[in-house]
């Protein structure tokens, strides 16, 4: 994650301590501990076109109960795990989740929510404030009909809009979510100003990840100078609401070439400030895949993000989450913490390498078919990225 509100406007916020301190030389058991993604089930009642998870209205067989999940999420705890946050398919539709979210709560671990939105009615988001979460993400894809076609369900906007409101009338903070793509990049004003309207406290913008459903949408990825002139955007409008009092946390998210491109411009305008922007791009170490951030899908598979559910690190069903998490041996899980040495192309010759990390690795390997190939999403130039000289 890229914050632009705190380089460029030094707005602090919940998650900054994890994600803006100084690492360790090494990965050992002195790490610092992933925040966890738990993809809680596969059910969903929409259909996005880009869905990871691949997700659909049928509960898989493999899911693991309400036994198994208490036990993984003891172990999350026992290991030290800061965070977990329960997504989906639709977290929603398990009717044990409320049960497993106050369990997480009771044992420490603190808990956040990304759903859809759309099932989150005045009880519900009552049921949600009295559990204790920390955040409630909620994904829009576009504005009104845009998003409905890109949810597979026509009214999905409005439901997802009165389940931001109703979260908001109990004080909850809200974190709307947002894929950019061809189809909903120009209406990316009309989201901040919703953010603005409906008083929603942070805003993500993801950059298009090529994994599951999603990974038959590469033509659907707008191009370099459009996610320039989209990065663009985003910190003009960021900045113009810090300038006018407005106080959120705006982020993008799955391309750290955006911090580096936020570092260059300002270089060039503020050195002062770049130079404070690049102390805490190197805080923030780049994309975190398989170090800072993993994932475990529904059946208690564990993967190195959410992106990488081809890929299976091992199952919390048969060892500890922190047993598998701190096994050195496995191949993928060694290579994405040391991975400087295994890149290719132009990421492995990249003076930025420090603050990117290799971007976005599930990217790299949909379109060429190997992991350490550089990432297709990067879009500066050669010159911009010390290759030209």
């Amino acid at each position: 994650m890229i914050s632009i509100s705190r380089l460029l406007c030094d707005g602090v916020s919940p998650g900054d301590n994890l994600r803006y301190r100084e690492r360790p030389l090494n990965h050992t058991e002195e790490s610092p501990r992933p925040v966890v993604v738990w993809n809680c089930t596969r059910q969903c009642n929409l259909s996005c076109i880009h869905c990871y998870a691949s997700a659909d209205n049928r509960k898989s067989p493999e899911e693991m109960d309400t036994r198994a999940g208490k036990a993984f999420i003891h172990d999350l705890a026992e290991f030290g795990v800061p965070v977990v946050l329960f997504s989906g398919g639709e977290p929603l539709m398990r009717r044990d989740f409320f049960e497993l979210a106050d369990y997480a709560r009771q044992q420490g671990l603190r808990i956040a929510l990304s759903t859809n939105g759309t099932l989150i009615t005045k009880e519900v988001a009552g049921i949600i404030a009295n559990v204790g979460f920390a955040e409630v993400g909620i994904s829009l894809d576009g504005i009104g009909a845009n998003n409905d076609r890109f949810r597979g369900r026509d009214g999905a906007y409005q439901a997802a809009l009165n389940g931001i409101r109703n979260c908001i009338a109990l004080g909850l903070r809200v974190s709307l979510r947002l894929t950019i793509t061809r189809s909903n990049y120009l209406e990316i004003p009309e989201i901040l100003q919703l953010v603005e309207d409906e008083k929603i406290d942070r805003v993500c913008f993801y950059h298009l990840a090529y994994s599951g459903r999603g990974s038959s949408l590469q033509n659907e990825d707008i191009d370099h100078s459009q996610t320039r002139s989209v990065v663009d955007l985003i910190c003009e409008r960021t900045q113009d609401m810090y300038r006018s009092g407005l106080h959120k946390e705006i982020l993008t998210v799955d391309n750290h070439t955006d911090g580096v491109y936020l570092y260059l411009k300002t270089k060039k305008q503020d050195p002062p400030r770049a130079d404070k922007i690049l102390s805490l791009l190197k805080m923030n170490g780049g994309n975190n895949s398989g170090i800072r951030i993993g994932a475990v899908d529904d059946r208690g598979n564990v993967h190195p993000d959410q992106f990488w559910w081809h890929y299976k690190l091992g199952n919390v069903q048969e060892r500890k989450f922190g047993e598998i998490w701190s096994d050195t041996s496995e191949p993928l899980l060694q290579g994405l913490r040391n991975r400087k040495k295994l890149l290719k192309g132009r990421c492995s010759r990249c003076q930025y390498l420090d603050i990117c990390n290799g971007n976005l690795r599930v990217r790299a390997e949909a379109v060429f078919g190997d992991v350490w190939a550089e990432d297709p999403a990067c879009y500066l130039t050669d010159e911009e990225i010390g290759l030209a000289r």
